[in-house]
C-alpha cells in the first residue's frame, strides 16, 4: 500500500443532513446550536426538507462518492478504507473516529466536501476536528488527522464541471456557435467572511472567479458564450450584507436582457445538497419557467469519473509528500495550490478589527 502510506484510512468529512421527517428539527437545532434562532424560523426552513420527505440528498450523494472513490483507489491497488463523518448529524465524526481508533487507525487523511477555502468551507471543519480530538482525549493521543487542501483548481474538478455544462447545453439544444449563457452559482457568504477568507491567499470570491474563467476558456470558442457568477442560500439577518446577486435575480436580469439559453452551473457544490435541490432545482428553475427562459441545471462533480480520478490523485499526491517525496501539486490556472497546512490566521469568520484590516499570515491562531 505504498501509494497511501503513511495513512491508515481516508475520512470523508461532510456537513450532514436528516434521513427521515422526525430528524428535520433536531438536525436544524444541531446546526443552529448556540444561536437565538426561534423554533418558528427552524420550522420554516424545515419545510424545505419536508418537500423531499424529510431526507437530505447529501446523504446518498456522499455514500455514492465514497463508493466511487473506493472503486478508483482499488483499481490502483490501494486498499485503504474510507470512513465517513459529519459536522452535523449522523454518522458523527466523533463516533467514526472512536471506532477507527478501536481498529488500530492512527493516521487519517481527511477530504472535506468543499472545494473552496472560507470559514464555512474549511476553517469550520478544522475547528470541528480539533473539538473531536479534544473529546476523544487520551485515547486519541497518537491519532493524527491531515486535511486535503482546497481543490477548486484541481484539473479533475474543472473537467467534471466542464463535462456537466456541455451536457446541459446539449439538453437545451445549443449547437456550436449558438448563444449560451452560463450562470455559475455558489453558496453566498457574508461580506465580512469573504474579506477574512482572503487574509492569507485568494479569497472565496477570487477562487470562484478563477473557476469561472477556467470553465469559460473551455467554451469560449465553442459557443457565443456569456457568463456570470451568482449566489444562493443566503440566510441570517437582512441587515448583514452577503455576496450578491441571488440566482433568481440574475435570471430576471437575463430575461430582461433578451433571454436565451441558460445553463445554471452549481460550481460551488461538490455533491447534491438541499441548497441544490431546493434553491436551484425548485426555486431558480421555477423562476426561469415563469420568465419563459430556457434553462437547465448542470450536474455536479459528484461521482463523475474526471472528479473521482482527481480526488484519488489528490490523496496519492498528499501521501507522497508526507513520505518526503517531491510531489508538485496538480493545479491549473493562475492561482497556486493552497498549502497542505492552513496558514495561521486563515479563513476566519470575519476580519480582525483590532488593526482595522484583515488578519495576515503569521498571526497566532
Amino acid at each position: 500500500m505504498t501509494g497511501m502510506n503513511p495513512y491508515d484510512a481516508v475520512l470523508l468529512l461532510s456537513y450532514g443532513g436528516p434521513t427521515a421527517p422526525d430528524e428535520v428539527l433536531p438536525f436544524l437545532r444541531d446546526v443552529t446550536a448556540g444561536t437565538r434562532i426561534p423554533t418558528e424560523r427552524l420550522e420554516q426552513v424545515g419545510e424545505h426538507y419536508r418537500r423531499f420527505d424529510g431526507v437530505s440528498p447529501i446523504n446518498a450523494a456522499n455514500q455514492a462518492l465514497i463508493a466511487a472513490l473506493g472503486a478508483e483507489l482499488r483499481s490502483r491497488g490501494l486498499q485503504v478504507p474510507i470512513l465517513f463523518g459529519n459536522l452535523h448529524w449522523y454518522p458523527r465524526t466523533l463516533d467514526t473516529l472512536r471506532s477507527a481508533l478501536a481498529f488500530g487507525v492512527r493516521r487519517v487523511l481527511v477530504i472535506v466536501t468543499s472545494a473552496y477555502a472560507s470559514y464555512s468551507g474549511s476553517r469550520k471543519y478544522r475547528e470541528h476536528l480539533a473539538e473531536v480530538l479534544a473529546q476523544l482525549g487520551d485515547a486519541a493521543a497518537d491519532l493524527r488527522l491531515d486535511i486535503v487542501r482546497p481543490f477548486f483548481n484541481d484539473p479533475g474538478f474543472i473537467a467534471a464541471n466542464a463535462v456537466a455544462i456541455r451536457e446541459a447545453a446539449g439538453r437545451l439544444g445549443a449547437t456550436p456557435g449558438s448563444q449560451l449563457h452560463v450562470a455559475y452559482v455558489t453558496h453566498s457568504i457574508p461580506l465580512a467572511m469573504e474579506a477574512a477568507s482572503g487574509a492569507t491567499g485568494p479569497s472565496y470570491l477570487q477562487q470562484h472567479k478563477e473557476v469561472c474563467r477556467l470553465l469559460d476558456d473551455r467554451f469560449g470558442t465553442e459557443y457565443a458564450l456569456s457568463s456570470s457568477l451568482s449566489f444562493c442560500s443566503r440566510s441570517g439577518s437582512p441587515r448583514t450584507p452577503w455576496l450578491e446577486p441571488d440566482i433568481s435575480e440574475r435570471l430576471t436580469q437575463l430575461a430582461g436582457d433578451g433571454g436565451g439559453r441558460v445553463v445554471i452551473a452549481p460550481i460551488g457544490f461538490v455533491s447534491n445538497h438541499m441548497e441544490v435541490a431546493y434553491d436551484l432545482d425548485t426555486v431558480a428553475l421555477q423562476r426561469a419557467r415563469e420568465l419563459e427562459l430556457p434553462a437547465e441545471r448542470s450536474a455536479l462533480a459528484a461521482t463523475q469519473p474526471e472528479f473521482i480520478r482527481g480526488l484519488a490523485d489528490l490523496l496519492v499526491e498528499r501521501a507522497a509528500r508526507e513520505r518526503g517525496e517531491a510531489q508538485k501539486p496538480m493545479v491549473i490556472g493562475r492561482l497556486a495550490a493552497f498549502p497542505d497546512e492552513a496558514p495561521p490566521g486563515s479563513c476566519r469568520r470575519e476580519p480582525d478589527v483590532v488593526t482595522g484590516v484583515p488578519v495576515i499570515a503569521g498571526e497566532v491562531d
